[in-house]
């Protein structure tokens, strides 16, 4: 009986530290999107017939014994936030966080890309969703960190579509770039978080 309830015991524990006992750094962690609002419309424009959408990416870290995730976030622009606060942060299913943790599979030097993110902490979002502006949307984060070291990305950027399915132009951007006065950068190179994850160069290594 004491050798059942040990063995009991020790699974349970096991079971509860393997999510975090998964991560390492420089591992991508991506949202699974909600159904609305800006998450709907990236979900819409780039996830179709897709049965995970994803609306965003961060990139894992580890600070003081502490897992934390470098983000570009729209309501605070690029920060570092705690791995447990992520989590509450994410849609849920079931009560669970619906995050997906993708590792790259190749030799690339994951500390350079890491210092890289730490030194975009405190940028704006970019709402622009255009590149060299000095702020970032989340995918465009990772995309310029995760450079080699002759500076080629390691990530394939796309010509970015803002169309949902049918072809039409969701309200949110309509009203996003008026309010800007730009016009929808349609076609224009950029990234999104359902592409990347679906590079060869990633392998998924835990689900939450």
């Amino acid at each position: 009986m004491k050798l059942f309830l040990y063995i009991l015991i020790l699974l349970t524990t096991v079971s509860c530290s393997t999510p975090q006992a998964l991560l390492r750094k420089g591992d991508l962690v991506f949202q699974v999107a909600e159904t609305s609002g800006m998450s709907g419309a990236i979900a819409e424009a780039t996830a179709w017939n897709d049965s995970l959408k994803f609306d965003h990416v961060g990139i894992i870290i580890k600070e003081k014994n502490r897992w934390m995730v470098i983000e570009a976030s729209p309501k605070q622009g690029v920060v570092l936030t705690d791995w447990k606060d992520f989590l509450a942060h994410a849609v849920k299913i079931k009560g669970k966080p619906c995050v997906v943790i993708k590792r790259i599979t190749t030799n690339f030097p994951l500390k350079k890309a890491i210092e890289q993110a730490k030194g975009h902490i405190g940028e704006e979002y970019d709402w622009t969703f255009l590149p060299d502006n000095e702020k970032m949307y989340c995918s465009e984060l990772v995309y310029e960190c995760y450079r080699d070291s002759m500076n080629y990305p390691l990530f394939i950027a796309h010509p970015m579509n803002f169309r949902n399915a049918n072809g039409d132009m969701p309200e949110f951007w309509i009203t996003l770039f008026e309010q800007q006065g730009l016009p929808i950068p349609q076609g224009v190179p950029g990234t999104n978080p359902n592409d990347m994850a679906k590079e060869p160069i990633l392998k998924e290594v835990g689900r939450f």
